[in-house]
């Protein structure tokens, strides 16, 4: 009966104020409505976390454009051919994930796999053996003799299971591997002395056994593709320059070229595998050291090892992004690919309102901007104690989301929404193309036209304030007020 009075209450409140032509008091009760469709569909994440990968849609103008800040896109000016965009699934991630519940873990990775129904993230890396987020060190012939090699509990328990239920939610997703480590057996400790070396970190590959190391990434290729995973590139070693990773081994140039042409390349041409090869995946500097700069162009010069390899792959942990221009200026024929970074507690990583914008002008548009194909940052999911992790590995990084210890509650980080918005809009061969015209001051951007002849930006705005950007591909035109401190996502049709 209260009820039934309050009801009424409210129906006589209600039909009193239309009698009253109170036509704004109306309008104000009611709220406002998100639109549903549109000309052009944008992806929208504020570093204050208002809004977190939020889809909604403009329309294009149907005045004339007289806006001083207008963004011109330019087909005719084309750059590189884009690959796509992801994260690293590590055997740390990979527990995390199945630590969830199927049906938490089943929503996750289709918001950030499915190109239909989340962000369409595109191309992961995977270990090629243990890396230093692992759960153990091992590779995958620990036992001496080729013909010991075998997928470990790693793979078959952990990486394999989660991989597959990401390919099912993208068929199209690109993987590539990288080692941390050769078996040990394969190992010594110099090229001089070659005495054995029995070490997880550290130790160079023995030369005696390029051979068998070559049929090593034949077979994992091999395996994995039984699996249902189709491998799309590797890189010889990972972070080559950097001996004291848990694993890791030493490879300068010269060890690198040699083992590709005498090899690796030939091993893969040989089994008729198509696989990519991308050399170096360390950082910018070169770890400072003098001989080993320009390390891929390097290796380029030997016309026998050229010829296997699609390009290279760089890390931000040390020196400048503009390593590329120059790599891309010495070697304009080669691929480039940005295959890993980290936010940790040595930047405050997880503080969104901080790394969104630097982490999109370093590594996202940053590298994109610099040539680089695609972007791949380091773990996709590590846990509340960043983990798990090993000494000897990175104790202080985030994942690029993290989960509680509910293995339920999911913190984004900065890392999974810069690579969410590019492979949100720019999809697996689009190109990158030219832009001209004046936009306001703190606003970045990278454009695209899909293989499907659709248009696609990506744009940060580092400014506090709103900032009003008209954009226009020669034919339609429309204007949007870019929040604060976001990065924003436009897709549309030509």
């Amino acid at each position: 009966m209260i009820k039934r009075h309050m009801m009424l209450q409210f129906s006589l409140g209600f039909l009193l104020m239309l009698s009253c032509g109170s036509e704004s008091s109306f309008t104000e009760m009611m709220p406002e409505l998100e639109p549903t469709s549109g000309d052009v569909t944008l992806y929208i994440t504020s570093g204050y976390r208002i809004q977190e990968f939020k889809k909604t849609y403009l329309n294009f103008s149907a005045n004339d454009n007289l806006s001083p800040n207008t963004l011109f896109l330019d087909p005719q000016q084309t750059y590189q051919t884009m690959d796509g965009f992801g994260a690293a699934i590590t055997g740390s991630s990979a527990y995390n994930l199945l630590k969830m519940s199927a049906a938490d873990r089943a929503k996750f990775l289709k918001e950030t796999f499915s190109t239909t129904e989340g962000m369409g993230q595109s191309y992961v890396r995977i270990a090629i053996g243990c890396s230093d987020f692992s759960l153990s060190e091992y590779t995958l012939n620990d036992k001496p003799g080729i013909e010991n090699f075998a997928l470990q509990k790693e793979e078959l328990e952990y990486v394999i299971p989660v991989m597959k239920e990401i390919l099912a939610i993208n068929p199209d997703i690109k993987v590539m591997g990288s080692p941390w480590t050769a078996p040990l057996w394969m190992k010594v400790n110099n090229l001089q002395e070659r005495a054995p070396y029995t070490s997880w970190t550290g130790g160079h590959l023995n030369p005696a056994h390029y051979q068998d190391y070559g049929t090593y990434f034949v077979k994992w290729i091999q395996a994995m593709e039984a699996q249902g995973i189709r491998i799309h590139s590797i890189t010889p070693q990972n972070e080559p320059l950097n001996h004291l990773n848990s694993a890791s081994m030493v490879m300068k140039w010269e060890e690198q070229r040699d083992f590709i042409k005498q090899a690796l390349g030939p091993k893969l041409r040989g089994a008729g595998l198509q696989t990519k090869i991308y050399a170096y995946d360390h950082n910018y500097n070169y770890d400072n050291m003098a001989d080993q700069q320009s390390y891929p162009v390097r290796i380029y010069e030997d016309a026998e090892a050229s010829q296997y390899i699609a390009g290279a792959a760089y890390h931000n942990y040390g020196g400048d992004r503009s390593e590329l221009l120059d790599i891309h200026a010495k070697a304009p024929d080669k691929e480039l690919i940005f295959s890993e970074t980290s936010i940790g507690t040595w930047n405050n990583g997880n503080v969104l309102s901080t790394q969104l914008i630097a982490d999109m002008r370093e590594v996202g548009l940053g590298t994109i901007n610099n040539w680089s194909r695609g972007v791949i940052v380091w773990n996709l999911m590590l846990d509340a104690d960043r983990g798990p992790t090993r000494e000897g590995g990175c104790l202080t990084c985030y994942g690029a989301v993290d989960i509680d210890s509910d293995y339920r509650t999911i913190k984004k980080n900065s890392h999974y929404f810069v690579v969410g918005h590019l492979s949100a809009v720019v999809k697996s061969g689009a190109v990158r193309i030219g832009s001209k015209g004046k936009t306001p001051d703190g606003i970045i951007h990278s454009a695209f036209r899909n293989p499907d002849n659709s248009f696609a930006i990506v744009l940060a705005n580092s400014n506090s304030v709103d900032t009003s950007v008209t954009f226009s591909d020669g034919d339609k035109h429309f204007t949007h007020i870019v929040p604060a401190n976001s990065v924003v996502s436009y897709q549309w049709g030509k």
